[in-house]
C-alpha cells in the first residue's frame, strides 16, 4: 500500500552539470519497494511544480542490520521540479508518495538477466540487480549514453558480478554507436538453449527496438514504460500506453497502476 511521507534529503552527489543521486530518508517507504516501482515527488514547502514527478527508485539505503532506511533517485536536470533535487541541500524535504506501480518479475539461474539501459533509465536497475544477485542469477547490463561523462555509477553493478557493455555515441567510452547494436549481436550470436530474460528502461525508441528485438529471437522482455503523469494512481489518465487485448484489439493501459512495467510482447508502438 502506498505511503505518502515528508522525506529528509541526507545527500546530494552531483554527477555532472545535469545528473546528480539524492538520498532521502523514509523507512516507511523504502521497506515497501520492490525493484522497478517509483515515487511521486514534490517539494514539500513551495508553490511550484504544482503537481509531483515521477520517479523510479535508483538504489536502497540501508543501516548495519540490512534494514532499509531510506532511498535514492538518479536525477537529470530537466524542468522546474528537477532542478529543485539538483539543488537541493541536506536538510531539505520532499513529499514521496509511493511505491507505485508493478514491478520486474524476477529470475533465476539458469535464466540469464540481460538489462538494457539508455541515460537516466538505469535508475530501476540498481534494485533489480540487488534483487537477482540474491537469487544466483547471472547479469549482463547493455548501458548506452550520449558519450563516456554520461555514463554513471558503473561501481554499483561491478560487485555483483555484472558483465558490462557499453556504448556511446560519440565512441568515447565502449563500443561507438546505440545500445541495442551490441544487443542485437549477442541475442543473434546466444543459441535458443541459453535461457535470456530481457529488463529495459530509457528512451521510447530504445523500448520499441528491444521490444521488437525481442520479439525476432524468441525472448522474453519487460520494459519500463516511464512516462510523466499527474497523479501516479491512476486518476488522471495521463500516462497511457497502448496495449495488445486477447481478442487481438488494443486498449490504452494506465501506466501508473499496471505499469510501469509491461511484458514486450503485449506494448503496440505506434
Amino acid at each position: 500500500m502506498p505511503v505518502d511521507v515528508d522525506a529528509e534529503v541526507l545527500s546530494n552527489t552531483r554527477l555532472s552539470a545535469e545528473y546528480c543521486v539524492i538520498a532521502l530518508r523514509a523507512p516507511e517507504l523504502a521497506t515497501a519497494i520492490q525493484p522497478g516501482q517509483f515515487v511521486m515527488v514534490r517539494a514539500t514547502h513551495g508553490e511550484t511544480p504544482i503537481l509531483r514527478r515521477p520517479y523510479s527508485i535508483f538504489d536502497l539505503l540501508r543501516d548495519p542490520s540490512g534494514a532499509p532506511f531510506g532511498f535514492t533517485l538518479l536525477n537529470k536536470r530537466v524542468g522546474v521540479g528537477s532542478r529543485l533535487l539538483y539543488d537541493a541541500a541536506p536538510g531539505a524535504r520532499f513529499c514521496c508518495l509511493g511505491p507505485l506501480g508493478r514491478p520486474f518479475s524476477l529470475v533465476s539461474s539458469p535464466v540469464e538477466a540481460w538489462m538494457v539501459a539508455g541515460g537516466v533509465g538505469l535508475a530501476p536497475f540498481a534494485t533489480l540487480t540487488e534483487a537477482l544477485a540474491a537469487r544466483g542469477t547471472p547479469m549482463r547490463l547493455f548501458y548506452g549514453a550520449r558519450s563516456a561523462a554520461d555514463l554513471f555509477c558503473l561501481d554499483r553493478f561491478e560487485p555483483f558480478g555484472v558483465s558490462l557493455a557499453l556504448t556511446t555515441e560519440d565512441g568515447s567510452l565502449g563500443e561507438r554507436g546505440r545500445v541495442v547494436l551490441p544487443l542485437e549481436r549477442d541475442l543473434a550470436a546466444a543459441p535458443a538453449s541459453r535461457e535470456v530474460m530481457l529488463y529495459a528502461c530509457g528512451p521510447e525508441a530504445m523500448l520499441a527496438a528491444v521490444g521488437r528485438l525481442a520479439g525476432r529471437f524468441g525472448r522474453p522482455s519487460e520494459l519500463a514504460m516511464e512516462r510523466q503523469m499527474g497523479c501516479g494512481m491512476g486518476g488522471c489518465y495521463s500516462c497511457v500506453v497502448r496495449v495488445r487485448t486477447a481478442d487481438g484489439g488494443s486498449r490504452y493501459a494506465r501506466s501508473c497502476i499496471e505499469g510501469p512495467i509491461f511484458k514486450g510482447d503485449d506494448v503496440l508502438w505506434e
